[in-house]
Formats: structure tokens, sequence, C-alpha cells
């Protein structure tokens, strides 16, 4: 019979059934240019899938057929040989029964001891009391008070924070909630299932992505000086589920001053449970909002990071995202940034035209220069030919790289 109807009977895919054939496992006849599959060819098979089920691999196998079909031995030879392969098959497999109950239990162990250790939470992070000075309000510019305030540890946990014109910003659950135009923030149901997401990135994204990720954050941990952070306030553009900060989370000097901005509440609290069961304690305030409606009050940032925000703003907005925001930075800060950067543009690039300049290489470093900021370092990332689920922003025929930029002004 013909390969088709020999796989469709054994319910295999040809695929499998050629590979079979690569290996010598089964040897059909080849009669006008096709292969025909026999009797013996049916048996050869039947005895690759016993084996199978016997947890051979199929070099093993191949091993055994080579004795079957080349041995010419007598059949108490043939039966002692088969013995041999047999019962050295069992010894091996009772051996890894052995290892795998031993990882069994070492995993188990793992497991309590991480249960044990899941809800305990070492502390409580809010909007810091210390912090308040630093808010202003979006609308008239002018300070905000605290009102009916749930207070812990010096941590802002429930309130309100209003101003003499009207505006107010609630702080719910230690997130302070600015105005956003992504309005699903109060009651659009959770996207991420923050039990499994950082599980899943890390399985549908490519792993040269994540490798350029790491690497990303491992130069931009090795250029920020953390005696230079004491006592500054640093204002992180898109903190998502904070790669970076966790990143540097523990190296942070206890008097500096963190905030995470960004648009998406259930990312604020994916991170913010993350961070209050860590050994260390640092003040971190979270803003639901979106950039440029931050409550804070102008020259009042010494670090800026821009760790992909810019990015990620430019895929819908022609303005330079730094830009807009200068004046909340003071005039002698440090930019630490990120950029998204196309190599070359597909014919059906997701990126419009109109948005394209901010992600070419001079264009970026032009916008950062307007800003006065003078380059410490800066490192250009590889080449990357896709992202995964997560990281889809660019297609097949496009090639994308990222720009690190480390300076002051």
């Amino acid at each position: 019979m013909k390969i088709g109807k020999f796989s469709s009977e054994n319910k295999l895919s040809i695929d499998t059934i050629r590979h079979y054939m690569e290996l010598g496992l089964i040897i059909p006849e080849k009669s006008g240019g096709h292969y025909d599959f026999d009797e013996v060819c049916q048996r050869d098979l039947e005895d690759i899938l016993t084996l199978k089920d016997m947890e051979f691999t199929l070099n093993e196998i191949k091993s055994i057929f080579m004795f079957k079909r080349l041995g010419n031995l007598t059949p108490y030879q043939e039966v002692e040989c088969y013995r041999q392969f047999f019962v050295s098959k069992h010894k091996k497999i009772i051996k890894q029964m052995e290892e795998l109950q031993n990882a069994k239990s070492r995993l188990e162990d793992k497991i309590d001891d991480i249960i044990s250790k899941k809800d305990q939470q070492s502390h409580i992070l809010g909007v810091d009391i210390g912090g308040l000075s630093l808010f202003k309000c979006i609308v008239c510019g002018g300070d905000l008070t605290l009102n009916e305030g749930q207070i812990e540890n010096n941590q802002i946990m429930k309130g309100n924070l209003s101003c003499k014109c009207g505006n107010k910003y609630i702080i719910n659950d230690g997130i302070l909630i600015g105005e956003n135009k992504f309005t699903y923030y109060e009651e659009w149901p959770s996207y991420y299932d923050r039990r499994s997401y950082i599980s899943e990135y890390l399985n549908e994204t490519d792993p040269k992505y994540l490798d350029n990720i790491y690497k990303g954050l491992d130069w931009s941990y090795r250029k920020l000086n953390f005696e230079e952070l004491r006592g500054k306030k640093i204002l992180d553009l898109g903190s998502g589920f904070g790669f970076l900060l966790r990143h540097i989370y523990n190296d942070l000097p206890e008097d500096s001053l963190y905030i995470a901005v960004d648009h998406d509440i259930e990312r604020h609290k994916f991170l913010k449970a993350m961070l209050e069961r860590a050994e260390c304690q640092r003040k971190v305030i979270f803003i639901c909002s979106d950039f440029l409606h931050i409550p804070i009050k102008d020259r009042s940032i010494d670090i800026l990071v821009d760790y992909t925000g810019t990015s990620n703003y430019s895929f819908e907005n022609e303005e330079f995202l730094l830009g807009l925001l200068d004046k909340l930075v003071k005039e002698n800060a440090f930019l630490i940034g990120g950029y998204i950067l196309f190599d070359k543009f597909g014919a059906n690039s997701w990126i419009k035209d109109k948005y394209r300049k901010n992600f070419i290489l001079k264009n970026v470093k032009a916008e950062i220069e307007k800003l006065k900021y003078k380059a410490i370092d800066e490192r250009i990332s590889d080449i990357l030919k896709k992202g995964g689920r997560f990281e889809n922003y660019f297609n097949e025929d496009e090639r994308v790289y990222t720009y690190g930029f480390y300076g002051k002004r």
C-alpha cells in the first residue's frame, strides 16, 4: 500500500512514517517512484510502537532492529540477546523512577515552602505620607489635601486628595488614581491573570527577544549609580509589570522615592503585591494615570526612567513624550531610557507613517539632545526578527532593535 493509506490506517502522520524510514526502522520497497508498504513494514511498525510504549528511544529501537536483521543468531542466542536489551532497559527505568521519586519529593518540599511563604506580606506599600507635597492638581496646579485618609505605617491606603478648585484624586488600595483616558481601570475585567502572566510571557516570547530584555536591564543596572540616588525622586514612565523596578529594587536607597506610572491598574496591583513580599522595603508610589495627566509638581523629578514608555506612547502619538513631560524634570536631571527602533518598516507595518519618526535612531537621538541630555553611555542591541504573543508590534518582514541611553543635563 502507498504511504498515505499506510499512515492513515495506523493513525500516524506521513511525517512520522518518513522519519521512521530515515532511521531505517521501516524499509518499504520502492516501485515506480513510490514506496510500497507490505506486511513486513506493518510488523516493523507494530514492533516500534510496542517498544516505544516500554520507553525505548528510537535510537535504542534502531539497535534492536539491527540485531534482529543482521545478527544471524540461533534461536537461543536471539532470545539471550533480546533478554539483555529488555533487562538493561528495565534496570534503567527503575533507576529513572528512583530519580523521579527523589525529584518529586524535592518538588513537594519546595512547593510546601513556597505555599507557606505565599501569603506572608512583609510590609505594605501605599502613597507615602512624606510624598504628599510632591503632588499638584492637574487642572489648576494647586496643592492637594488629604481627606478621609486611611493610613498604615505612614502609607496612605485609602482616601482622596482634593484641590480647592474642586478637582479630586482617589487613593484606593494604596494606588493613586489620576486622570486616565483608559477608563477601564474601574470596571474592566482583569486582562492579565497575575498568577500566570510571567510564565506565559516567558513561554510565548522569542528567546532572543527575552535575552535582549535582560541585557538591557543589566546594562541599566550597571549604569545607575545608586549612591547618587540617595534622597532623589525617580519617575518611571510605564512601569508595567516592573521588569526594571524589580531588577533594581533591593539596591534603591531607603530615602529615595520611586514613582511608578502606568495606565493599567492591574499591572500596578501585580507589581505592588510582589514588592510587598520583598524582604526589604523601599519607598514606591504607584500612580494609575495616562502620561499627560500625572499629578506631580513641575521640576520635582531627579531621575527619569523611560524604559520603552516613550516608544509605547509613540505607537499612537506623533509627539515625543519626553518633550511633553519635560516640565516635571529638574534642570540637572538624569535620564535612563530604552527605545524601540525599526531597522526597516515593512509594507504592511502596524506603525502608521506619521508615527514612524519616533522609531528611527537619528530622530530619537535628536529629540533627546533637544532636551539637553548629554550621553554618559549608549547601547545598541542586536537586531530582532520576532517577538511573540505579547510583543507583536512588528511583522515578519520587519526588524527591530533597542537603543539604550544614559545621560545627564
